[in-house]
C-alpha cells in the first residue's frame, strides 16, 4: 500500500512539476497563463497532449522539438522528476500526516523559485506573495517547537540576508531576503542558519568549478536561488540530524 501512495505521489508531483516550469518561466516575464498553450520556446510550435507528458514526452522525443528538432532545456524534466521524488520522499519520509501538507506546499515554492531564478536570477514577489500566507497557516496547524520559533526564523532570515546585502555592497539580492524570511517560517532560527551557511558553502565551492570550467570573471553574477532551494530541502529534512551532528562533534 505504501509503494502504491508514492507512486501517487510521485505522478502528482511530476504532473504539477510541469505547471512549476510554466510558472517559472512565464512569471518573471509576465506572460498570461490562460490563453497562451505550451509552445516550443524556438520555434514557437504548439505543444499537443502528447508532447506535454511529464518526463516522457522528453526521453520519446530525445530531448528535442518534433517541429524544429532543437534541442528542449533539461530544466523541464529535471524539475518534473525532481518534484515527483520530493513529493514520494515526503509522503515516505513524513507520512500522511499535516506536516505533508507543509512540506508540498514548501517543495512546490522552491521549485518555482528554482525556475525562475535559475532562468532569469530573478525571484519574483508573486510567488512568495503567493506561497506565504499557505505556510504561516500550516504552521499554525503543524507548529514548530516552540511555536514562536516562526517568528524568529523569518527575522533571522530577513535580517542576515540583509546585512549580508549592505556588507557585500549588493552582491546579494533582495529576492534571497525574501525567500529566507519566508524559509524562515517553514524551518525556524536554527534550519534558516543553516540553510544559510549549507547554501554560502556549496554556492563557493561550485561556484568556483563553474567560473574555473566556463573561465567566467568573479564579477559575473551568478544565481544563489538554486543552492538556497537545495540546502534548505536539506535543512528541512536533515536539518535536526546535522545540527546533532555538529554538537556533538564539538
Amino acid at each position: 500500500m505504501e509503494i502504491y501512495w508514492m507512486i501517487v505521489f510521485f505522478v502528482t508531483g511530476s504532473v504539477l512539476g510541469s505547471f512549476f516550469n510554466v510558472v517559472g518561466l512565464r512569471l518573471p516575464k509576465q506572460i498570461a497563463f490562460d490563453y497562451n498553450r505550451s509552445c516550443c520556446p524556438r520555434c514557437n510550435h504548439q505543444l499537443r497532449w502528447y508532447e506535454l507528458i511529464p518526463i516522457a514526452s522528453y526521453i520519446l522525443q530525445k530531448g528535442k522539438c518534433r517541429h524544429c528538432t532543437r534541442r528542449i532545456s533539461f530544466i523541464y524534466p529535471f524539475i518534473e522528476f525532481f518534484t515527483g521524488f520530493l513529493f514520494a520522499y515526503s509522503y515516505w519520509h513524513i507520512g500522511l500526516t499535516l506536516e505533508l501538507f507543509m512540506s508540498l506546499i514548501f517543495i512546490s515554492m522552491l521549485m518555482i523559485v528554482f525556475v525562475s531564478d535559475i532562468t532569469y536570477m530573478l525571484i519574483p514577489n508573486k510567488i512568495l506573495l503567493f506561497f506565504l500566507p499557505l505556510l504561516l497557516f500550516m504552521r499554525v496547524i503543524s507548529p514548530l517547537d516552540p511555536w514562536y520559533d516562526v517568528f524568529i526564523g523569518a527575522v533571522l532570515g530577513l535580517v542576515l540576508i540583509a546585512l549580508i546585502i549592505i556588507l557585500s555592497k549588493g552582491k546579494m539580492g533582495g529576492g534571497d531576503m525574501k525567500l529566507f524570511a519566508v524559509i524562515g517560517i517553514v524551518l525556524g532560527w536554527k534550519g534558516t542558519l543553516l540553510t544559510l551557511v549549507l547554501a554560502s558553502f556549496f554556492g563557493a565551492m561550485i561556484g568556483g568549478i563553474i567560473m574555473m570550467i566556463k573561465k567566467t570573471e568573479k564579477k559575473q553574477p551568478i544565481p544563489f536561488g538554486p543552492y538556497i532551494v537545495i540546502t534548505s530541502l536539506i535543512s528541512y529534512f536533515y536539518g535536526k540530524d546535522i545540527i546533532s551532528i555538529y554538537i556533538s562533534i564539538l
